[in-house]
């Protein structure tokens, strides 16, 4: 970290500006250093040691491809918990902000970062700066320019032979993956419209902490952490409709509100109309925190010669002159991740550098925001527009302690 940095002023913009030129010296491939072609696990460091990051960590270890050798996150009982479960060496179980960069000052081949998604652009940024393979949680980011720099680290990564891989799980999935291919080919004919849902009976009401730490402990409710929780959560239906239409958005119009959490806190509904530039509109709508409401996750695309249904909790399926009989995903959610660990395994191994799933993230992403942001001025928002602003999250980092 840069000494001259205070914690308070450990922005996102200061963070890539100390973490490449503290890694700038880190010019040869990992596999040229520690032995990666040997056949050995890959020797990975989970930076977020949370609730997910603690799972995906397991899930890691349990595929017998890696080994985790280091670990980092703000709170010490997190690093420790991870740590104590992994036996990883006292040594290595970083903390505090500059946590990641001190990680990624250490010898290992890969990250997994499964952090709040406002510390993802400079994380993994700093990642492939500093030569390591990149496996990130979604959302990517919080804003534009957050997405934007996603995306140069995902060519970056490309060009300096990096594995860069996003870890949604419905793209891993076969029957997701041959049912969105039939489409791509014309098996519906053209596009017509579609529309994607994302109900949830959970997430909290609760109002944002008033201190620091509690903030970054319970970052979800806390807008510049997670970007309301149509970018961190309700971005799993907008992907999928992204990756069905296959064209880049031009504009949103959306309302909203926060008639259900606490002032002070992201909102609990979003309704937001899009068109994209092949001229196919999109009608979404997502919302959380009511009682005994079925969860879903769901996007269904209409074309002229038939229509797809998919739902991330139930099946996979296209009706019309070229019926798919598809069938049931099962528990996407733990077989997806495994999906994309043993994907990132054999993209590490055999040298696939296309990275093919940033560029995809990037798109769904900024599909995210531009949403929230319609939704946030209620009315319309160009794509361009949003990109020309360059408006930034910025969560009030003062009170956290460095290490």
């Amino acid at each position: 970290m840069n000494k001259n940095i205070q914690p308070h002023e450990m922005t996102r913009r200061n963070f890539l500006a100390s973490a490449t030129a503290a890694s700038a010296l880190t010019l040869l491939k990992p596999s040229a250093v520690w032995g990666q072609d040997s056949g050995d696990k890959i020797s990975l460091g989970l930076i977020g040691c949370g609730g997910r990051g603690g799972w995906m960590a397991d899930l890691f270890a349990a595929s017998g491809k890696f080994n985790l050798v280091a670990c980092a996150d703000y709170f010490p009982e997190r690093a420790n918990n991870v740590g104590d479960k992994h036996k990883i060496d006292t040594a290595r179980r970083y903390t505090g902000l500059s946590s990641c960069q001190r990680l990624l000052e250490s010898k290992l081949d890969a990250v997994a970062i499964e952090t709040p998604p406002y510390f993802h652009p400079a994380q993994a940024a700093a990642a492939v700066a500093a030569g390591k393979h990149v496996f990130l949680a979604k959302p990517i980011a919080v804003d534009a320019p957050g997405c934007q720099t996603v995306e140069k680290s995902g060519q970056a990564a490309t060009q300096k032979q990096l594995v860069f891989l996003v870890d949604f799980q419905t793209r891993a999935h076969a029957l997701y993956q041959e049912a969105v291919r039939r489409v791509h080919h014309g098996d519906m004919g053209a596009l017509v419209m579609a529309r994607a849902h994302y109900p949830w009976s959970g997430g909290n009401r609760q109002a944002p902490p008033s201190t620091a730490e509690e903030r970054l402990r319970n970052w979800y409710n806390v807008l510049p952490y997670s970007g309301d929780f149509i970018v961190e959560q309700a971005i799993h239906a907008l992907d999928v409709a992204s990756w069905i239409i296959n064209s880049e958005a031009v504009k949103a119009t959306g309302m909203g509100g926060r008639k259900l959490r606490a002032p002070g806190s992201i909102w609990d509904h979003f309704v937001v109309n899009y068109q994209f530039a092949n001229e196919v509109p999109l009608s979404f709508s997502c919302i959380q925190t009511i009682p005994e409401m079925k969860d879903e996750i769901t996007c269904r695309a209409y074309g002229a010669e038939g229509y797809i249904d998919t739902d991330y909790f139930g099946s996979v399926w296209i009706r019309g002159n070229e019926p798919f009989k598809g069938g049931s995903v099962g528990n996407l959610y733990l077989t997806g991740a495994q999906a994309n660990i043993v994907e990132f395994h054999r993209c590490i191994t055999e040298k696939h550098h296309e990275n093919l799933t940033a560029a995809a993230s990037v798109r769904s992403n900024l599909l995210a925001v531009l949403g929230r942001e319609a939704a946030y001025r209620g009315g319309e928002v160009s794509l361009q527009d949003l990109l020309k602003e360059g408006k930034t999250l910025e969560p009030d980092l003062k009170g956290l302690r460095d290490s």
